[in-house]
């Protein structure tokens, strides 16, 4: 949605502009249309990781490390505007809080484990902790012996 309206901006600017349409109150100022503008890019990539595939559970922990990193990176970046920044630090905080969910179940561990992709490396490339990888690793024994 943002994104059509981004490229119609010239488009929403004369409806909402027109007095007799009654939708005055919806005229974006410049720096709000600069604000969604900004929103679209930051939702675009952060979304981007789960448009590419179906995601499954192997996926789920990459694709959160990944969201993470550019959560980071936007969080800052001072060529967003505070209010970007702002809710970019509001929705890294929630992320992080579902992320310390995936320690609840062992599932996410062992699928990403069991994954030809993954396997044990991804922990170690991510910089997970040596006793994380090897709770990980005890886990698949534990469940397959």
């Amino acid at each position: 949605m943002l994104k059509y309206a981004l490229e119609h901006r010239k488009a929403v600017d004369v409806v909402t502009q027109r007095r007799d349409l009654g939708l005055r109150k919806f005229e974006l100022t410049d720096e709000e249309w600069e604000i969604a503008g900004q929103l679209r890019d930051v939702l675009k990539d952060t979304t981007l990781f789960f448009s590419r595939s179906t995601p499954n559970l192997a996926t789920v922990i990459p694709a959160m490390d990944l969201i993470d990193d550019k959560l980071t990176s936007y969080s800052h970046d001072h060529k967003y505007l505070p209010a970007i920044r702002a809710a970019v630090r509001l929705a890294k905080k929630t992320l992080n809080r579902y992320y310390e969910l995936t320690d609840t179940s062992e599932v996410y561990r062992i699928a990403m484990v069991l994954h030809p992709c993954h396997k044990l490396s991804y922990f170690k490339n991510a910089g997970w902790e040596d006793e994380w990888v090897d709770t990980a690793e005890a886990l698949i024994r534990d469940e397959f012996e």
